[in-house]
């Protein structure tokens, strides 16, 4: 996905792709942990390609994207990444879009979509309401899904972040196994991804984010806040459509009713077969056409 653009925006000089044409509908494809833009390889030129505007930013700790200052903490809390989507937004002047994604990006994109939802058109997320409930974090899930986030537990203690920063590759790796076990993805596939874990915050950014969403850590004062508006659980009242992937190794398939009640607008839900945690690599026609459907419905008539 080259070439790369970049842009100030808000604490960080983000990198991002863009492809299709500049007047076209706006559509932001956020990447989790630990992916990186390639997740999006085969639905950006989909969407480009039907007259959208299609932008695909690296998250802070990832890739070309760097902050601004060093003097900026290295958070990766739900509210920096919501901040960080919202100032791109801002610095590339696109008043409204369909925001997409999945893990940490799909949270970026749930905050924005649930505090200013004047700036959401339509929002694709995987895992349905992707908002960290902080306040809750200590309670335990049932013992089946306890074992799927050991990572977090590891990367709690110094021992997991020495094993992180030691050899990044190798937990992501493992991860990426893990979490899209029918995924058959190849090596170039990886290191392909691989290079932007080599961002000099990615270990820092990494270990905040687990460490704050537990409430172990303090988040930056800069999003308190943000931090306080999402700490009510805000309700999504823009148009959404929802996934789980039925293969998902981290976050089992909800409930139908589970996040019903996070969703005041309309909101579609779906299963996809055969597809773990990194659906736009594993289903790109599937992830493309659930974005299509969201353009469509929010352009005018």
């Amino acid at each position: 996905m080259q070439p790369l653009r970049s842009i100030q925006a808000g604490v960080l000089d983000v990198a991002y792709f863009e492809a299709g044409p500049a007047s076209g509908p706006p559509v932001l494809l956020m990447h989790g942990f630990p992916y990186d833009i390639h997740a999006y390889a085969d639905v950006a030129p989909l969407l480009a390609g039907q007259g959208c505007r299609v932008i695909v930013p690296y998250l802070r700790g990832y890739g070309a994207t760097r902050f601004l200052s060093g003097a900026t903490p290295r958070s990766g809390e739900q509210a920096a990444l919501g901040a960080d989507l919202l100032a791109l937004l801002d610095a590339l002047a696109i008043p409204r879009a369909v925001l997409a994604g999945y893990d940490w990006g799909g949270r970026a994109a749930c905050v924005v979509a649930a505090l200013w939802p004047e700036r959401c058109a339509g929002l694709l997320s995987f895992n349905s309401y992707n908002l960290q409930n902080i306040a809750q974090a200590m309670k335990p899930e049932a013992p089946e899904n306890e074992h799927r986030l050991w990572y977090q537990y590891y990367f709690h203690s110094a021992r997991g972040r020495n094993g992180l920063a030691a050899d990044r590759r190798a937990v992501c790796r493992l991860l990426w196994q893990l979490w899209s076990p029918t995924w058959a993805f190849d090596e170039a596939t990886f290191k392909r991804s691989a290079a932007a874990f080599d961002n000099p915050d990615f270990v820092d950014v990494v270990i905040h984010s687990y460490r704050h969403r537990f409430g172990l850590v303090a988040g930056d004062p800069a999003y308190a806040d943000i931090e306080l508006r999402l700490s009510a659980q805000p309700p999504i009242s823009v148009p959404a459509i929802t996934f789980d992937g039925a293969d998902d190794g981290v976050r089992p398939v909800a409930k139908p009713a589970a996040h019903a009640r996070h969703f005041t607008g309309k909101r579609s839900h779906r299963i996809v077969p055969g597809v773990g945690h990194n659906m736009p690599q594993e289903a790109p026609q599937v992830f493309a056409d659930a974005v299509m459907e969201l353009v469509h419905a929010s352009s005018p008539h």
